[in-house]
């Protein structure tokens, strides 16, 4: 941009089903507060002669058995401001007298994903809510996180310094960081793993390994450490010596797919082909995309225990997967037709995959501290035994959304928004928070096009939201499942899980790459190019109602053209009832949304409350807020490009 600043940046996250009409209308604004008047001071001297309630949490994991160990829960009033934080302890936890009111509660467990819930207590009696845990995809990242948490300010300061750098492969930038982090917090683990990480950029290897034989010896249980020591090992022709830092990994942490990988290929090295097949299928399982090259040592171990017939099959379908490994093509043609004494074939197919293996399970030596794993990292938990048929559930789906589009004319909602900006340490700001009267239409213009408008008390305009980047498009997300646009998706069901307390059917999701891209699309400016985004993610749909109670995205690749790295939304959905004719529906509770784009990272957390339906036999539907500007619209068609009303501003 030169020498001129942009003074916003408007991005618009278009989600469209054939076209969107632009939402840049006024919804209305909330009534003043009277000069001179503090809401909160009033609500503070009347506490005493309000009424209370009591509210019981319990914090289970997703098999439905509480949490042994202890955590901390947090509650905070919708508008952000803290209440009391109590540590509860086997699963449960109580919060004695509090006002009646809607609180958000916030639940750390340690080893588990942070997850906020939403409580309503309106009535004086005793609220008793659930919460489901899951556990960290990336020990790793939740690892790294946790430590850099509990240093010094100043230490957090330049670790995060020398994070970027190395990131960078920049190690030289690193080294002071590093010192002066050490200086600060000697006692650290992750300054030692970092250390570590720089020798190995600079190539002093075992320099290297005795700075992560120190980390071990502060916290036996670093993952990172533990699978930087079994590498360097398996390099060195030390199988043996490998597997025992491998299995402490996976005790350390059983989700890790690079930790069954490496260990996987060590048991095989070590002769143990049933139990190098066994980790082998565990890494492929939990790593999926990310573990591709571990169907190379599948294919070996099958073959070398006389299973010939499944390890073709296995190498066949990696081959179609990566044509372009011509290496694994000619391992495959050997396979089928072995020519007697071609040891020297197989110890060179055994090193290439342990080059692939090895360096597939520590691409991330130095991980993100603050975007959530990608939706393929690993596959979340589900029951043993459980199948399903995905054409079924998707279709049983799709049928709850096509009664919901038949149903609604609109809803409104309270929205809460809280933003951070995530430094390029990964550090996040302090919040800033926003309220909105909400409204959001979903209708079906025509025949397999479907129009969903968002209209905020904003006014359409960028100011009123933080960094000027305004975020639409969470409500339409779920129309993936609609049967206008499951089409244009890969699905699989990968089994039942525990959701929001119940079970659900786990559902992987992608963009076809031979289909119309209709969900997703960026445009910057109001006559700026246009860019979709492919999606990919996950869902889980109730096994009772077929709703969907949660929903992950993120982007198929990276978009290079506009500088957008990555794109994460992670949804909860849960019924809404209205009074009007008994009607209960499912809509989003609350959204979780990342991004890195053009270099600036942003997470925000949307809540939604105080719904209110206007179906569309009602004689009373809510008007359309005035327009500031009259909305344009694109045709209608598949390769319609819906009009923004995106703007920038000098």
């Amino acid at each position: 941009m030169g020498v001129r600043l942009l003074k916003y940046f408007w991005v618009i996250l278009i989600l469209s089903s054939g076209f969107l009409l632009t939402p840049v209308a006024r919804a209305g604004r909330p009534a003043p507060v009277p000069l001179g008047q503090d809401p909160q001071a009033t609500l503070d001297v009347a506490t005493s002669m309000m009424k209370t309630a009591d509210i019981d949490i319990h914090v289970t994991g997703p098999d439905g058995v509480e949490i042994p160990g202890a955590f901390v829960v947090t509650l905070s009033k919708l508008s952000g401001k803290f209440y009391n934080q109590e540590t509860g302890k086997k699963g449960y936890v109580r919060f004695n007298s509090v006002p009646t009111d809607e609180y958000t509660a916030q639940v750390v467990v340690p080893g588990y994903l942070v997850v906020t819930k939403q409580i309503e207590a309106p009535e004086p009696t005793l609220v008793k809510v659930t919460v489901v845990v899951q556990p960290n995809p990336d020990a790793e990242d939740a690892a790294s996180s946790a430590a850099l948490l509990v240093l010094a300010p100043k230490a957090q300061r330049e670790v995060g310094k020398a994070l970027e750098a190395l990131r960078a492969n920049k190690p030289n930038d690193a080294r002071a960081h590093l010192e002066a982090a050490r200086k600060a917090a000697p006692t650290s683990a992750e300054v030692e793993y970092l250390f570590g990480v720089y020798s190995s950029q600079v190539n002093d290897k075992a320099q290297a390994k005795s700075y992560w034989m120190k980390t071990l010896e502060l916290d036996p249980k670093h993952l990172s450490a533990l699978l930087s020591v079994s590498f360097d090992l398996l390099h060195e022709s030390k199988a043996a010596e490998a597997v025992p830092y491998l299995n402490r990994a996976v005790q350390a942490d059983p989700l890790s797919w690079r930790a069954h990988a490496l260990l996987a290929e060590a048991l095989l090295l070590e002769g143990q082909r049933d139990e190098a097949v066994k980790e082998a299928e565990r890494a492929i399982g939990l790593g999926r995309e990310r573990a591709a090259s571990v169907q190379l040592v599948l294919a070996r171990a099958l073959a070398g225990r006389g299973d010939t017939e499944r390890a073709i099959n296995v190498l066949q379908a990696y081959v179609q997967a990566h044509p372009a490994d011509t290496v694994a093509s000619k391992d495959l043609e050997r396979l089928k037709n072995p020519q007697p004494g071609d040891a020297s074939g197989d110890d060179a197919a055994a090193a290439r995959e342990m080059d692939a293996v090895t360096s597939a399970a520590t691409a991330l030596p130095v991980p993100s501290n603050w975007l959530p794993p990608n939706v393929d990292e690993k596959v979340p938990p589900v029951e043993t035994g459980a199948t399903c048929s995905v054409d079924d559930v998707v279709s049983k789906a799709g049928k709850q959304l096509m009664e919901l589009v038949k149903d609604v004319d609109r809803f409104a909602a309270t929205e809460s928004l809280t933003h951070e900006s995530i430094n390029k340490f990964g550090l996040a700001s302090s919040p800033e928070k926003r309220k909105f009267d909400y409204v959001v239409s979903i209708q079906e213009v025509q025949h397999g096009y479907l129009n969903v408008e968002e209209y905020r008390n904003s006014g359409g305009s960028p100011a009123e939201f933080p960094d000027g980047v305004a975020t639409n498009g969470l409500p339409a997300l779920v129309l993936i499942f609609h049967p206008y646009n499951a089409v244009n998706f890969e699905m699989t069901c990968e089994g039942l899980a525990r959701s929001g307390g119940g079970l659900a059917w786990q559902v992987h999701f992608k963009q076809r790459a031979d289909k119309p891209n209709t969900i997703k699309r960026y445009r910057i400016g109001a006559d700026g190019p246009s860019y979709p985004v492919a999606l990919k993610g996950r869902a889980w749909i109730s096994a009772d109602n077929y709703q969907i109670v949660r929903l992950e995205t993120d982007l198929v690749s990276p978009v290079p053209q506009i500088r957008l790295v990555a794109d994460h939304a992670d949804i909860e959905y849960g019924p809404v009832k209205f009074n009007k004719g008994d009607v209960k529906m499912w809509l989003p509770q609350s959204a979780d949304v990342y991004y890195d784009w053009k270099g600036r990272r942003i997470h925000r957390r949307h809540s939604f409350s105080h719904y209110m339906l206007f179906a569309v036999d009602d004689k009373q539907k809510i008007s359309v807020p005035k327009v500031d500007e009259a909305p344009t619209a694109a045709a209608p068609g598949p390769a319609a490009d819906p009009s923004d009303p995106s703007k920038q501003k000098p």
